[in-house]
């Protein structure tokens, strides 16, 4: 969940000082990858990043303290059909619960996307990626933030990214922002 300030700067686009209560989690079985991915956090100006190597030390993390993101290897993330990330999105309680989670992937195929946004999985990142797609996924969810959504066998960000004239409306919320 990003903070009324996180917002604002986006608003503004304004990225050159760092977000003192950004704190992002990386999850990858390789320490190369995750050290790589915390120096292009770095030059995004995001400074406070953990660094795990497996599921079970990431959800350990996921209970000591608030996350702003998580990023999450495909190898990781997929374990045991989705468990971490589905284990996260319906523990009504847990710390963490709507942190936004980008999954990043080497060879991603369609199914995998599929399965991996069912678990409440926000963006996706194919590897290799740079700094500047971090950031394009960073701005996708700071300026077009997904609701999230409590239904069964499903908890996570809304799976829709756009309202489509003329498709039926599924929920009393999608009826209110249409007359909002």
């Amino acid at each position: 969940q990003l903070t009324p300030a996180q917002g604002q700067r986006a608003k503004t686009g304004s990225m050159d000082a760092p977000l003192p209560e950004f704190r992002a989690l990386i999850a990858d079985p390789s320490t190369h990858m995750a050290g790589l991915v915390t120096l292009m956090l770095h030059t995004l100006k995001l400074r406070a990043v953990d660094e795990v190597g497996d599921s079970k030390h990431a959800a350990e993390f996921l209970t000591r303290r608030p996350y702003t993101l998580m990023l999450i290897d495909d190898q990781l993330g997929a374990e045991e059909n989705f468990a971490l990330i589905r284990n996260l999105r319906t523990t009504a309680d847990h710390l963490n619960r709507t942190v936004p989670i980008i999954m990043m992937a080497a060879a991603p195929d369609a199914g995998l996307i599929l399965r991996a946004r069912d678990a409440g999985v926000t963006e996706f990142l194919r590897k290799p990626f740079s700094a500047q797609h971090i950031q394009l996924r960073l701005d996708a969810i700071r300026n077009a933030p997904r609701e999230f959504i409590e239904a069964q066998g499903f908890a996570g960000p809304d799976r829709r990214r756009q309202d489509v004239a003329g498709t039926p409306q599924r929920r009393a919320s999608d009826t209110e922002k249409r007359s909002a």
